[in-house]
């Protein structure tokens, strides 16, 4: 039977997808900080689950995954956090171990695991990204700046697959507000109705499935993407600082 690995399944869209694919009929490998969240994320799937309580913006940490789960089929980059804050007062070891989290580990372990499946000619990597991924943050720099990362490094990683006419794939998720736990730690408050965190789940694993590059859901989120593109930069910071000021709590 075929196994999936999701970091940062402890709740919202990573225990979401977890319930989702073992509805499909995969073991699950959950990987997140808190070993009781994980616990009751595991409660009620019926295939064969394993929970790894692992604090991943540790990179030795990332190693020590890979060496423990083996023979995976899907990767799901998950875990991430941010915050909010002019950057000239935001806390520096917080954002550096939001970096740790959201860019060096989930580059160490699409790395580690894009080797395995390249070997094997088959798996799939899903990194979560956000819309963020397409603009500049201010009152939060670091966060748009990691998800900036991963979606540069997943679209770069998906065309190398496809030069080489591989049948392993790799997919960027970015969506906008996801109804999760992400605003309590990065301490805001949506200006704008989020998405449903299942709903969220099923178009990323849809996307996924449907081996698409960049899944983006929504309408109003694939014309934010291509304002961000052709709008002047000014104006799209302009426009960015004061959203993310009405998301001050």
């Amino acid at each position: 039977m075929a196994t999936a690995l999701i970091t940062g399944a402890s709740s919202g869209m990573g225990r979401d997808m977890a319930v989702l694919l073992a509805e499909k009929g995969f073991n699950l490998i959950l990987v997140a900080r808190n070993e009781a969240e994980l616990k009751k994320a595991a409660e009620g799937i019926s295939t064969q689950v394993t929970i790894i309580p692992m604090d991943l913006s540790i990179r030795k940490n990332c190693y020590k995954l890979h060496s423990i789960a083996k023979n995976i089929d899907i990767l799901i980059n998950n875990a991430g956090f941010g915050a909010w804050g002019e950057f000239y007062y935001s806390d520096l070891k917080n954002e550096l171990n939001m970096i740790d989290l959201n860019i060096s580990a989930l580059h160490i372990l699409t790395k580690l695991y894009l080797r395995d499946f390249v070997r094997k000619n088959k798996g799939y990597i899903l990194n979560v990204a956000s819309l963020a991924s397409f603009g500049s943050g201010p009152l939060m720099a670091t966060y748009y700046a990691t998800k900036a990362y991963v979606y540069k490094l997943t679209t770069a990683i998906n065309e190398e697959l496809r030069q080489r006419r591989s049948r392993v794939h790799i997919s960027v998720f970015c969506p906008g507000p996801v109804d999760t736990g992400f605003n309590d730690r990065a301490n805001v408050s949506f200006a704008i109705k989020p998405l449903d965190s299942m709903e969220a789940a099923k178009k990323a694993l849809r996307g996924m499935f449907w081996r698409k590059t960049v899944i983006i859901p929504g309408f109003s989120n694939r014309l934010t993407m291509l304002l961000c593109k052709v709008v002047p930069l000014r104006l799209v910071l302009i426009t960015c600082f004061h959203i993310q000021r009405g998301k001050s709590k």
